[in-house]
């Protein structure tokens, strides 16, 4: 029975190729993308630029493979017994059947925690609705003063400035200078947003810094700045690190630019297109003017066929000529009102001028200069003066050398072989060789007599 069966129903045959394939899409469409943490172990580095290794623990291990075109890092810190972390996804090697994590992304070990401490804030935030699209304020179209949140010494500052004053110089700038990075920046820039709000002069805030590591962008990931932040009644733009880093602030703020100069190009409208639109606006207001006049116009000479038709001319013409009259003072009090905005931008663009950081600058290195100038000028009076000290130290020392009294007629008296000094008659005998110096040369001479009072 069981014969007829099989032959019944044969058995589907498929080749090893096909299982590896099976096994291989289940495996890839069953797991979706994973951080694994483990140490490194047999690591293989191939001319090919790809990295081969196995990440292992107290009780198991599986292989790795770090293809080149993912890897957009620095690798030289990763070697065999390195602990990291590693985000990317489970398949399998078809030719070979073996199963193994293809890595997408490495860490070490440290920022894994990060990592998770950064999850766990945003996860928490998330409940709380400080990620919530509907709290978020919108950004002014036209600031009239920006507030800035930075290191006053970063590349992120000199970049927002120089796009403000490109786009639209005359908006007044304020900067809050805080750390960046380190344990007392978190602090600072929870207290500059406070600031900020307190004050209340400015209508837009960029909270900004250049790129870095996880741990150099850290104050940023902090729940002090994220929670400044949510209670902010200005709205911010933040714009922390470069395109791909992402931070918690990032999250919370009203806008976020993936650079600092995204940032500025988001924050002022472009003076140029402005100034275009306020010309095309005034071409356009001309036109509907003239249109209008000259609608009154046709609806007047209209009227004044009826009029003509029933008599009271002088009342028309009295009519005509007030719109005349109408039309050259509409064309003059517009001329006046956009000389006197274009005397307006003037006069601000020649304040912002006088108060930008080049004049500061330059103010600056002339006080340097003056400094540098008193400095040369008492440190002379200082060598001088202790030249004079030098001289006068010298003289009293000489006076009481020992030569100096070699010169009044005295003489040191040694043995000759010894050169020890002789201050007793009693420790030299008779016939002993002595050297005598004096003021100028020197004596040899021989005890032949001695007297000890």
């Amino acid at each position: 029975m069981d014969d007829l069966l099989t032959q019944a129903t044969p058995p589907k045959i498929i080749s090893v190729s096909e299982l590896n394939r099976k096994a291989k899409s289940l495996l890839e469409g069953g797991i979706p993308k994973i951080w694994i943490e483990g140490e490194i172990s047999n690591l293989a580095r191939p001319a090919s630029g790809h990295m081969y290794f196995s990440l292992k623990d107290e009780a198991a291990q599986i292989r790795c493979a770090w293809f080149k075109q993912r890897q957009r890092q620095v690798t030289l810190n990763i070697e065999n017994g390195s602990k990291m972390l590693a985000l990317g996804r489970i398949s399998l090697y078809e030719a070979r059947g073996e199963y193994q994590f293809i890595i997408e992304k490495m860490e070490t070990a440290g920022e894994g925690d990060l990592k998770r401490e950064y999850e766990k804030l945003k996860e928490k935030l998330a409940i709380e609705g400080f990620f919530a699209e509907e709290r978020k304020k919108p950004l002014p179209n036209l600031p009239t003063r920006i507030g800035i949140i930075t290191s006053p010494s970063g590349a992120a500052i000199r970049d927002v400035l120089s796009i403000l004053k490109r786009r639209f110089p005359i908006i007044p700038i304020v900067i809050y200078p805080v750390s960046v990075q380190g344990e007392a920046a978190a602090p600072e820039i929870k207290n500059a947003l406070e600031k900020a709000n307190k004050r209340a002069d400015c209508d837009l805030l960029i909270l900004t810094r250049g790129g870095g590591s996880l741990e150099d962008l850290w104050a940023f990931n902090e729940e002090i700045v994220a929670r400044a932040i949510y209670q902010s009644n200005i709205p911010i733009i933040s714009a922390v690190g470069h395109e791909t880093d992402v931070t918690i602030a990032d999250f919370v703020a009203d806008h976020r630019a993936p650079t600092p100069s995204a940032a500025a190009e988001e924050a002022t409208p472009n003076q140029q297109e402005w100034l275009n639109s306020l010309e095309e606006i005034s071409v356009k207001l001309n036109g509907l003017i003239v249109r209008a006049i000259n609608n009154r116009h046709q609806a007047l000479d209209w009227v004044n066929k009826r009029l003509n038709q029933s008599s009271p001319q002088l009342i028309v013409k009295r009519q005509i000529e007030k719109s005349i009259n109408l039309k050259k003072s509409l064309t003059i009090n517009i001329q006046h009102y956009l000389n006197t905005r274009g005397r307006r931008v003037d006069q601000l663009s020649s304040k912002f001028i006088q108060n930008s950081p080049a004049h500061l600058v330059q103010k600056q290195i002339m006080r340097l200069e003056r400094i540098r100038q008193l400095v040369r000028s008492k440190g002379k009076e200082l060598v001088e003066s202790n030249k004079n000290r030098l001289q006068l130290a010298s003289q009293s020392l000489h006076s009481v050398s020992p030569l100096a009294t070699l010169d009044r007629g005295y003489a040191i008296v040694s043995e000759a072989g010894t050169k020890k000094i002789i201050t007793n008659s009693s420790s030299i005998k008779i016939k002993s060789k002595l050297e005598i110096m004096l003021a100028k040369g020197r004596i040899t001479a021989t005890v032949v007599e001695k007297n000890s009072t």
